[in-house]
């Protein structure tokens, strides 16, 4: 045996189960396809929220939070209807997940050197609905050092248990079978790939240069989702969502290609909910990007309106914030709609410099550097949108910007094959929301969402702007932004017990087999079910993947 455990996968569920393990002096051979430039995966390039419960930060901001409520959120957005079945270890992950979310995780976290902003994020506000789908409350998190701070702490683990002989890497080396003898995986067997010295996240070659073989008593697979395989993304794509798009972008490094799913199920495993995932509405093309097709999603605030390709406006609860996948489904399903991929914001310059965020560690240098001075000075104190954001504005091919509404429609028309988008139309839309500005009082879902996120001192100053009117020239000049489909996660993938041992078509566990992360749908083969909360794909990555490397511990004991 070369190993006590292989782990399959360098991302963070891997390395958290290789830390797990080799804290207890467990032997661990830790294979990728990448080169070493790529340990942490997709999570370094995260924006590095977490969720939490009844933290202190929420504390501190008067946010008043419980176990109860955030169950009560889970299950409303989760929609589990395959308890006999698919959902049946989901639901026991999430009841575990957000117990830890509301107990340990924090302290588990500070352990590890991890610390938190001051402010608390309000990610999907929800569908408007007390018991459906959305967050009651912030519980956002965002890590000092963003994905690249929550990684750091495990590579540098398993770069110390590599110098103490407990772990050895194995990159280039691309899994092609996992290896079962008497019915239990007992190793791997694979292709080593050429030497690429490619930086993180740029495609590396899949020249083949050999063979390789590696034997364990257990192996732990951590190797991610499907993101970056588009057809694959529709294959799989469900009928409720609509049509798949045409066009998308990438919001993961393409080695996310979901190949150890197929070779999972080889071996025994069990997948499950594979029709469900978590694909961004607001995704724009990067204009400097690291990968093929790379695409970066707008963390948008509630004031900018949004239109559909049309240039319809597009109804409650779909509004910036609130509802990623029933906006995905009504952009994929409404009428006339099918054709079309994109959709608009329409905002304003002070719209933009309050509550425009870009998600990914690369966009939020500050954050990432831990730079506390750099943040006060370009988010509180600052004037103009923030550097990254405002790059875009300039470089950005999905961005326009013009002193009047007319000369803007026309601007976001040159952005597609024909012209789409009636200026008076879209006057008349912009026009009677912005009548509903003139007291605190309106019918209009947008308008009170604004106001009511006004009410929570962290959106207040950091997150919202002033209320105005979107034709208020004092408040301009107008911007307009193309958005793309922009995958992301993949939610359903190999059923596991709360050990993280992979199930097979029986129910029982595969001998041998776990597996942590998104490929195990975060735990569970699902345990986000039909909606994600937010903070909680990396929180699942750790959670998982600290089951998975205990679990193997002791059966390695």
């Amino acid at each position: 045996m070369e190993a006590d455990v292989i782990v399959v996968g360098a991302g963070l569920a891997g390395l958290v189960a290789a830390h797990e393990l080799t804290s207890r002096g467990r032997r661990v051979a830790l294979v990728d396809q990448e080169n070493a430039a790529n340990l942490g995966g997709q999570a370094f390039w995260s924006f590095g929220g977490l969720f939490l419960v009844d933290s202190p930060e929420q504390r501190r901001l008067g946010v008043k939070d419980s176990f109860d409520l955030a169950w009560s959120d889970w299950q409303g957005s989760a929609g589990f209807d395959r308890t006999d079945d698919e959902d049946s270890w989901a639901v026991r992950w999430a009841r575990a997940y957000v117990e830890w979310a509301a107990g340990e995780k924090r302290s588990w976290l500070a352990g590890h050197g991890i610390a938190f902003l001051p402010t608390v994020g309000w990610a999907e506000r929800g569908d408007l609905t007390a018991g459906g789908h959305g967050n009651s409350v912030p519980r956002f998190h965002i890590a000092w050092g963003t994905g690249t701070g929550v990684v750091e702490p495990f590579v540098r683990y398993a770069r110390q248990a590599a110098r103490d002989g407990l772990l050895t890497f194995h990159h280039r080396h691309r899994v092609d079978h996992l290896v079962v003898e008497g019915g239990a995986v007992r190793g791997v067997r694979g292709t080593l790939l050429a030497e690429d010295h490619s930086p993180r996240g740029v495609a590396s070659n899949r020249d083949a240069v050999g063979e390789f073989d590696l034997t364990a008593p257990a192996v732990i697979v951590t190797s991610g989702g499907i993101g970056a395989d588009h057809d694959t993304v529709r294959r799989h794509w469900p009928e409720r969502l609509g049509t798949p798009p045409a066009r998308m972008v990438t919001g993961v490094p393409a080695h996310v290609d979901g190949r150890m799913l197929g070779i999972s199920a080889e071996a025994g495993a069990r997948l499950v909910n594979r029709d469900r995932m978590w694909h961004y509405t607001e995704g724009v093309r990067n204009w400097d990007p690291v990968w093929p097709g790379h695409g970066i999603r707008i963390l948008p605030g509630p004031s900018s309106m949004w239109f559909d390709a049309l240039g319809r406006r597009l109804p409650s609860p779909y509004l910036p914030g609130y509802d990623t996948l029933g906006t995905l489904r009504h952009l994929r399903t409404a009428e006339d709609l099918a054709g079309h991929d994109h959709s608009w914001f329409i905002l304003t310059q002070k719209i933009v410099e309050k509550e425009f965020a870009l998600s990914g560690s690369e966009q939020n240098p500050d954050i990432t550097a831990k730079d506390r001075a750099g943040f006060l000075r370009e988010r509180v104190l600052g004037k103009g949108a923030p550097g990254p954001v405002d790059a875009f504005l300039r470089e950005g091919a999905d961005f326009v910007t013009a002193p009047g509404l007319e000369r803007l429609v026309d601007a976001m028309n040159g952005l597609t094959e024909k012209p789409l988008l009636d200026a008076a139309s879209i006057r008349r839309q912009i026009e009677a929301r912005d009548l509903q500005m003139a007291n605190p009082y309106a019918k209009d879902a947008q308008v009170q969402g604004i106001r009511n996120a006004r009410r929570y001192i962290g959106d207040r100053l950091g997150r919202v702007a002033a209320p105005h009117r979107i034709l208020d020239p004092e408040a301009g000049p107008l911007i307009g932004v193309k958005l793309h489909i922009l995958t992301r996660k993949t939610l359903g993938g190999i059923q596991t017990d709360l050990d993280s041992r992979a199930l097979g078509a029986d129910g029982t566990p595969v001998d041998g087999l776990y597996a942590a992360g998104e490929v195990a749908g975060f735990g569970g083969g699902g345990v986000h079910g039909y909606n994600a909360l937010e903070g909680t794909f990396l929180g699942g990555c750790l959670f998982s993947g600290r089951a998975a490397g205990r679990a193997a511990a002791r059966q390695t004991a």
